[in-house]
């Protein structure tokens, strides 16, 4: 089966390589901070202000604004909306790998 990708298939949200950090680290783990998402994807606070913003507008992450020890705290999450297009994500990356390696062969 020749399934062919275009770009229309590859998630333009997630597959900027910021934003890409940001989902696959929030696929494994329930909930993160701001300053452990900053932490582990090593964007300043405007980059990662904005590429959430990104996320959360494309209902891909809810954030939460809450305070801890009258500190404010924001939390981070993966949306249902947002695993389900992540894995639809790796799914496309998993063809294209397939396809590159099954024409690697015919050569």
């Amino acid at each position: 089966m020749n399934r062919s990708i275009t770009p229309d298939k590859i998630d333009s949200v997630i597959h900027e390589p910021a934003r890409l950090a940001i989902v696959s680290t929030l696929a494994v783990a329930p909930e993160m901070s701001f300053k452990e998402l900053k932490a582990s994807s090593s964007l300043s606070d405007g980059n990662l202000s904005a590429h959430a913003r990104t996320l959360e507008l494309a209902g891909y992450i809810k954030v939460n604004k809450s305070f801890k020890n009258r500190r404010p705290l924001t939390t981070m999450r993966l949306t249902r909306k947002g695993r389900a297009a992540f894995n639809h994500y790796l799914d496309t990356l998993e063809h294209i790998v397939e396809a590159g390696r099954k024409s690697e062969k015919k050569q």
